[in-house]
């Protein structure tokens, strides 16, 4: 039976089941910034 090598820090959080969870969580900081600064510019 072959296991999967689990992706875990120090504390134990499974970095992989992290990085799944934010691909769905919407958009970054910086996605924002850049969206309200194009919405921003195009009223001018």
């Amino acid at each position: 039976m072959e296991q999967q090598k689990r992706n875990v820090t120090r504390s134990g959080t499974d970095i992989d089941e992290v990085k799944r969870l934010n691909q769905h969580s919407g958009l970054t900081y910086n996605q924002v910034k850049q969206l309200l600064g194009e919405q921003y510019s195009g009223k001018k």
